[in-house]
């Protein structure tokens, strides 16, 4: 699961630069540093999460 989501995220990430999502607060290429610290987040909550179980 942890390897689909980071792959979405990457390939968010590469759209994002190409030509951004408009999204509110993803309107320029250079917000898919936004997307990156959402996948950071993700990961992190994702490994914590498997930790505990």
């Amino acid at each position: 699961m942890t390897k689909a989501i980071s792959a979405f995220l990457i390939l968010a990430m590469l759209i994002q630069v190409i030509k951004p999502l408009g999204l509110p607060g993803l309107r320029r290429r250079g917000d898919f540093w936004k997307l990156a610290v959402v996948a950071f987040a993700i990961w992190s909550i994702t490994l914590l999460a498997r930790d505990l179980t």
